[in-house]
């Protein structure tokens, strides 16, 4: 089968390798139907994720049908369609018993498809702890409608969780690309008095004007003024950072008010600095860190009843033997692309 895998350092290449087999009792082979690009899968071919191992197959976002499982999967069987989870996680560790599966202890736990084991830019892929890392999706919901489910929307969800956002609060989600907008979609859920997206691509804003009209959208360069004249008391009640770039990071502790949460969502290349002693006396709660991509089974009931719609973003569609160029795009956000689908 056909496999896009990591080489090394700024190359990754389309390989012929075996199809995966089951290799332990909590293991499922899942035909893959339908996958994306993820801005990790750039981070991986950029060098900045050092747990990557060159040779796997990338690629982590990815929805498909269930082919084999082993002698201990009970929650799902041959036949079935189901969402496959960017975390692999046991279920029965102390930070899987309370939520946080990021940090899973067992060997393949946390992020390791796409990143430590093979991933899902290929035809098939083998997803160990199955009946924690893949949900069924509901008839009635289509792969494209559930294909962002395990990572990006994923991460969406939990960042507006945690982020413990009330219907008194002003939000700004800093950063309007495919993390961004899923956030924004599970940010409106909470029903707070306000919403503003930063955003620097004009393409992006206008993307955020057309979906979600009452939305407020600014550039970077106007946004702390802007905050602060939308905002009751100083700064923003819950800033949530998407877009991982140094002057965002400083943008978003900027933004807050005192007293504020700012949740950092993006993934770095480079190390950030807090200024502490500029700081001191503002008492901002941060909170960082990966996904914790144990809401999917909520995730998918939303889709069904039609509160959540993800589709929008997806601007592209390539087959996997077209993969060098779907990169090549979306790599350089050409052609005003925000998500590319990838069909095997």
């Amino acid at each position: 089968m056909k496999a896009y895998t990591y080489i090394e350092k700024g190359k990754f290449e389309l390989i012929d390798k075996p199809r995966p087999s089951l290799q332990g009792p909590k293991d499922a082979i899942v035909r893959v139907t339908l996958g994306s690009i993820c801005t990790s899968d750039l981070h991986i071919k950029h060098g900045s994720v050092p747990r990557a191992v060159p040779g796997i197959t990338v690629g982590h976002e990815m929805v498909g049908v269930v082919e084999e499982v082993g002698s201990a999967i009970s929650n799902v069987k041959p036949g079935d369609r189901v969402t496959v989870n960017v975390e692999t996680f046991c279920g029965e560790c102390f930070f899987c018993q309370n939520g946080y599966v990021n940090n899973c202890t067992d060997p393949d736990g946390g992020w390791a498809l796409g990143c430590r084991i093979d991933g899902g830019q290929t035809e098939f892929v083998r997803v160990p702890h199955a009946d924690q890392g893949l949900n069924k999706i509901p008839d009635n919901v289509t792969d494209k409608q559930a294909l962002f489910v395990g990572d990006v929307l994923a991460t969406g969800f939990w960042a507006a969780r945690i982020s413990e956002i009330s219907s008194d609060d002003t939000v700004l989600i800093i950063g309007a690309g495919p993390t961004g907008v899923c956030t924004l979609a599970c940010v409106v859920l909470k029903n707070p008095k306000k919403i503003i997206v930063c955003e620097k691509s004009e393409e992006r804003r206008e993307f955020v004007k057309k979906y979600y009209p009452t939305v407020l959208v600014c550039t970077p360069e106007e946004c702390k003024e802007y905050v602060r004249k939308e905002s009751e008391h100083g700064g923003a009640d819950r800033v949530l950072e998407v877009a991982g770039a140094e002057d965002t990071f400083k943008l978003a502790y900027e933004c807050a008010r005192p007293n504020a949460i700012v949740t950092v969502v993006a993934l770095y290349d480079e190390a950030q600095v807090l200024p502490l002693p500029d700081m001191y006396g503002k008492n901002l709660t941060f909170k960082t860190g990966g996904v914790d991509g144990c809401d999917c089974e909520e995730i998918l009931s939303l889709i069904e009843k039609g509160l959540i719609d993800t589709t929008p973003l997806i601007t592209h569609h390539f087959n996997l033997c077209d993969i060098d160029e779907a990169y090549r795009i979306f790599e350089n956000k050409l052609d005003g692309v925000i998500k590319i689908a990838v069909h095997p």
